[in-house]
């Protein structure tokens, strides 16, 4: 084996994207989808930011994907945040947990995407330390339409969902 094919991806090596359209917008990580309006903070449950829905996610550590096919407009350096645009315009938000901010970074670990990249869903963003989170901050996760171009987004029921299953109608 040479010098480079150590940087060659290996046929038994699993793809993080997710085969699905552009137009399809889907779970981040496996959890539980709940209905926003439960959530803490006003500014998501009220919807002020747009429509949307939000996630619990049962284990310690999770790694959240992109929820869509588009291009990474949007990356926050403390990781408790990323947006992504999508081809027909309309603009995705996912919020990582509640005043999250103020964690400054800490319990958040970036990917290798970068602003302005193009990602497919499935693609990893940002891993959240949820265990490390959820001692001082609600870790609920918000996927807003911050944009939705004139375009009828509807949601799905709460329920458990797996990384990849289409969160809308």
């Amino acid at each position: 084996m040479g010098f480079f094919d150590l940087f060659k991806k290996k046929d038994n090596e699993p793809e993080n994207t997710i085969q699905v359209g552009d137009e399809a917008i889907v779970a981040l990580a496996d959890g539980e989808q709940i209905d926003i309006s439960t959530v803490s903070d006003p500014v998501f449950a009220e919807k002020m930011m747009g429509d949307g829905i939000a996630f619990r996610f049962p284990e310690e550590k999770v790694t959240l994907c992109s929820p869509v096919n588009g291009t990474l407009s949007v990356l926050f350096p403390t990781g408790h945040a990323f947006g992504v645009t999508m081809a027909n315009g309309v603009e995705v938000l996912v919020h990582i947990g509640i005043e999250t901010v103020n964690a400054k970074g800490d319990g958040f670990t970036l990917h290798k995407k970068r602003q302005g990249d193009t990602v497919r869903a499935g693609d990893p963003i940002v891993t959240a330390d949820f265990a490390k989170l959820a001692k001082t901050y609600d870790t609920s996760t918000m996927l807003i339409i911050t944009d939705p171009k004139d375009q009828a987004i509807t949601f799905k029921a709460p329920g458990a969902v797996k990384k990849g299953d289409s969160v809308i109608l």
